[in-house]
């Protein structure tokens, strides 16, 4: 697994080949099966593997939302819904699953134990993997190779990051999103919005070089806000430079989070070295 994520290792689970001289073949490894979710400010997400994605819109019927500006504000009302999610779908849950989970950037040691707490009760994963949703974005559109700027401009938070090789060298958020477009706010205010955190990132002198190259390639824009061409076309005049709009912008963290989870269970030993739960290493 690549760098920035933090990972929790129960006991290796274990299997034994089955025949009629089971007890003297060799014990072998079982593969986990990879798991991805995002539990975004508009839409609870799960990545299946072969059954593809679920999601649920946050607070679908319910008088208060569960997660809010990236943190989730009631945790046993959010494991509620991603249960209900995955009874609705029929969907057996893997048994000692490798669930890589996408976390806001900046995300406070608080937040991801809400999100720790609400995933081991739904999924009970063997392993329990935390991406930066930035970065996790990078990977789900193709774009985490060389220096690089993402925009997560989602529906209660904007992020950008400055990226070298999918690593996260800096970033900033700003709890405004496309959720927040009304009279009072534009499309237009949250692109100056991403374009002033892009700014203060420049105005690191360490960063000014990397940023400066990143910016020549082109800044990569997911989350609802690249679905707007208003909002990108704002961005290329504010920015004096190209927009990249994602593919599939809305789900590109979870895809990216997906392939992590699939990368992590080809190499179960690539995490063993990093810190156990609680202690958050970015690199």
């Amino acid at each position: 697994m690549p760098g920035n994520v933090t990972s929790v290792h129960p006991p290796v689970r274990t299997g034994m080949l089955v025949g009629r001289s089971h007890t003297t073949r060799p014990v072998v490894s079982v593969a986990p099966e990879p798991v991805a979710v995002d539990l975004g400010s508009a839409q609870l997400r799960i990545w299946l593997g072969p059954h593809g994605m679920l999601s649920v819109p946050v607070g679908q019927g319910l008088r208060t939302p569960v997660v809010r500006r990236g943190r989730i504000v009631d945790g046993p009302a959010c494991t509620t819904e991603l249960r209900r999610l995955l009874q609705d779908h029929r969907i057996p849950l893997p048994v000692g699953s490798l669930v890589v989970a996408c976390r806001p950037v900046l995300a406070t040691p608080a937040d991801q134990e809400a999100t720790r707490r609400v995933l081991n009760a739904v999924l009970a994963p063997a392993r329990l993997l935390f991406v930066d949703s930035v970065r996790a974005g990078a990977i789900g559109a193709g774009a985490a190779a060389g220096t690089l700027l993402l925009a997560d401009i989602g529906a209660q938070l904007t992020e950008v990051a400055l990226l070298e090789h999918g690593r996260v060298v800096a970033a900033r958020r700003a709890e405004v999103g496309t959720r927040d477009l009304n009279h009072a706010v534009t499309a237009g205010m949250l692109a100056d919005t991403a374009t002033r955190l892009i700014r203060e990132l420049r105005q690191e002198p360490a960063l000014r070089q990397p940023v400066r190259a990143a910016l020549a390639r082109g800044v990569v824009v997911i989350g609802d806000g690249a679905t707007r061409p208003d909002l990108t076309a704002r961005l290329v005049a504010t920015l004096g430079a190209t927009v990249h709009r994602a593919a599939a912008p809305r789900t590109a963290a979870l895809t990216g989070a997906g392939m992590a989870a699939v990368a992590a269970t080809r190499h179960p030993l690539a995490d063993r070295t990093r810190p156990p739960s609680g202690k958050d290493e970015r690199q």
